[in-house]
């Protein structure tokens, strides 16, 4: 095939998409220019059907260094585990795709985007998620596309999409959605306190788009004609159904609305076990070579049947009781939040702590503080070092849902958790000079029955105000969830495990009493209307300000105070052509200062802002002052009350013809008899000794820095 080239633009940057030259071994392969980006997008699926009881889709963005001219870090000096960003970018285009994919389709599928060019003010993640879906469509895959996605800021009330870096330094909007021509599927997005109203216009905004690049792809696909393979899907033998609903169907409907999670889920295992077990003992035969033997892949088909089936009538019945009966599993109201307890500083020698129980989850959170030099430093794409000083890590173990597993590296679903709760917190916190601290917040799930991110951004908030970060204001998360049965939907408030997984939509709204802070939205059907994410919306604001009202009843107020196993920061700031003089040859003066000083911990900046580190507040204002005094510069026309350090004699030793006095340390200047005093003096003979206090005022310095005083214009 030989290559072939389209074009068209993407928000003012040229976008080039050029297939058939390169990954020709591939189901479907794209080579995607944008600007200067560029990035290699290959879809593979395999043939054979797998045995898994979900569909295996691996959505893989990886970055190389050399896109950005840089040569890896570490030992070996060559990519290795993902970054944060890859994993975040990688889950964020699978979520759009997957629910594309027919239900019961369960061959392996890897998409897998790897970024060969980098213009940092052309989107690579909005390259790779339009490259994964161009190279879905070319491909034989029974791909339901095309999606595309869109990066959307607002500047001054007006949207901007695809924005640069520096354009989203004065955005009050971060936000990524994805869609297909006809819906959004998936919403990714942090937002300075702004209102579900504008929130909403923003995501339509991006739909805009989105349909202009799915109109793009459709020529690309027609170009083609590749024809799709027919899929084995994974369907519903309804004769073993009903075989199935009738030996224990009542008693798993009855068990479906048990309140409590684990009563619940142990009464449906067990019944589940059970059934299992019964058609367990029914066998099979096939005739070879003239004898019976068991016919062990009927048996196997019957078993994957029956556990089908008993997965089915669970979902059918939860979704029925609140399609059509208004109930949920546990007996709430569609917008009735969990029972919510809280507490504050359970944890005497941590910085900050707080408990948030929702029902049956619950989040411990943990501030910690630290000096800036602690930030954490992100080896990307960019040219420049980039830190992160806030961070925040979820940690979700096996416990917290009554199980044993693996203990290890934070996974996929961990790294995506832990990046909302941080992006809906980041955009409450002081400026660093406001609050010169490094800060990492950790939420550890001691109990999980849905909504843990959520927990997670409410035990941070209360955590952080625990531990004295003058946040601009409290905020609350909650998980909202959807249903829909033909043209009877449900939107519920605070779902749990059970409704989330057989629910339609998992919409995640986070903010302050204000505005929304951050939102996650994923559909699993092909899209929802405007309408509905409008009620979605209003729904999730009024149990936002439920939670937050309860939290507000644990702590109302930051802290005034840090805890006193915290570190405590002074900010100074100096002038950075001085920051030398601070310094020393070889780092000798700041040894000194940090030695004479108990220790303190001392970071200068290039900007000639000095941070102050030590646990006891007075170290602190003694190492400030003492900075100051160094850097300190003498303007004309001030006062000061200096020290006479020296005698300027005349030529023959005998008559003091003037004063060398200290105004502070390290600067000193002339005091000459001619400006001693109103009257005639010849000598200063008697009237002044060294070690005197004297009041002078700054009359001249020279271009050599040169300070001439006067004590008579002072006086």
């Amino acid at each position: 095939m030989s290559k072939q080239v389209f074009e068209t633009t993407l928000a003012g940057k040229p976008l080039r998409v050029e297939v058939g030259e390169i990954a020709k071994q591939a189901n479907g392969a794209a080579m995607i220019y944008y600007g200067d980006t560029v990035v290699l997008s290959t879809a593979v699926a395999k043939a054979k059907v797998g045995q898994t009881d979900f569909f295996p889709l691996m959505v893989i963005y990886a970055e190389k260094q050399y896109a950005a001219g840089k040569i890896p870090g570490g030992f070996f000096r060559r990519e290795g585990r993902p970054s944060e960003v890859e994993t975040l970018t990688s889950r964020l285009i699978d979520r759009p795709l997957r629910p594309l994919f027919d239900d019961g389709y369960r061959n392996e599928v890897q998409v897998v985007n790897t970024v060969l060019s980098s213009d940092l003010e052309a989107s690579s993640q909005m390259a790779a998620m339009l490259g994964s879906s161009i190279a879905l469509e070319i491909s034989n895959i029974p791909f339901m596309g095309p999606i595309a996605g869109a990066h959307v800021g607002r500047i001054d009330g007006q949207f901007v999409l695809n924005p640069s870096s520096e354009q989203l330094n004065v955005s009050d909007i971060d936000l990524i959605v994805a869609g297909t021509k006809d819906a959004i599927n998936m919403v990714e997005a942090g937002a300075k306190q702004v209102s579900e109203e504008v929130m909403l216009e923003a995501i339509l905004f991006g739909h805009e788009a989105i349909k202009e690049l799915c109109a793009f792809q459709e020529t690309i696909k027609k170009a083609f004609g590749v024809e799709k393979v027919e899929p084995e899907l994974l369907s519903l033998n309804q004769a073993i159904f009903d075989e199935v609903f009738a030996y224990k169907g009542k008693e798993l409907v009855k068990a479906v609305s048990l309140v409590d999670k684990q009563e619940r889920y142990d009464a449906i295992d067990a019944i589940k076990d059970e059934v299992v077990a019964h058609f367990e003992e029914r066998n099979f035969w096939m005739t070879v070579d003239g004898k019976e033997v068991l016919d062990a892949d009927q048996k196997k088909e019957l078993i994957n049947q029956v556990k089908v089936s008993l997965d089915k009538i669970v979902t059918k019945e939860v979704r029925r009781l609140i399609t059509e009966d208004k109930v949920r599993p546990d007996g709430r109201g569609l917008d009735e939040i969990r029972p919510l307890a809280s507490s504050v500083d359970l944890l005497p020698r941590t910085h900050g702590s707080a408990l948030f129980t929702r029902g049956q989850t619950q989040a411990l959170g943990i501030v910690t503080l630290g000096s800036l030099n602690e930030n954490q430093i992100i080896d990307g794409l960019e040219q420049e070092t980039v830190t992160k000083r806030f961070m925040l890590h979820y940690n979700f173990p096996p416990f917290s849902v009554g199980e044993t597993g693996r203990y290890g590296a934070p996974g996929r679903r961990e790294i995506g958790h832990g990046a909302l709760g941080e992006r809906a917190l980041l955009q409450v916190l002081p400026s660093e000079d406001e609050f010169p601290y490094a800060i990492r917040v950790v939420s550890e799930i001691t109990e999980s029955n849905g909504s843990s991110s959520q927990a997670t951004i409410c035990v941070g908030s209360m955590a952080l105000m625990a531990a004295g970060v003058p946040i601009k204001a409290p905020v609350a998360g909650i998980a909202m969830g959807f249903i829909m049965d033909g043209e009877h939907y449900s939107i519920l408030s605070d779902i749990q495990g059970m409704e989330d997984h057989e629910g339609d939509m998992d919409f995640k709204v986070a903010g302050t009493k204000d505005g929304i802070t951050a939102l996650q939205m994923d559909i699993k059907i092909q899209g929802i209307t405007t309408e509905i994410m409008k009620e979605a919306l209003e729904q999730a604001r009024k149990g936002r300000l439920h939670i937050l009202s309860h939290m507000n009843t644990v702590i109302s107020e930051t802290r005034t105070e840090l805890s006193a196993f915290a570190p405590k920061v002074k900010m100074i700031r100096i002038n950075p052509d001085k920051i030398r003089d601070v310094i020393g040859a070889g780092g000798k003066i700041i040894t000194q200062i940090i030695e004479d000083h108990n220790n303190v911990k001392i970071d200068i900046e290039q900007d000639g802002r000095v941070f102050i580190m030590h646990t006891d507040s007075s170290w602190l204002n003694k190492t400030a002052a003492y900075i100051e005094s160094l850097v300190r510069e003498a303007k004309v026309g001030e006062l000061y009350e200096a020290k006479v350090t020296r005698l300027l004699m005349d030529k023959d030793g005998k008559k003091i013809q003037g004063v060398f006095a200290e105004i502070f340390p390290g600067t000193e200047g002339l005091v000459h008899i001619s400006k001693w005093e109103k009257e005639r003096t010849e000598s200063l003979d008697g009237k002044v000794k060294v070690g005197d206090q004297i009041l002078v005022k700054v009359v001249k310095i020279d271009e050599r820095g040169r300070v001439d005083l006067s004590r008579k214009d002072a006086l």
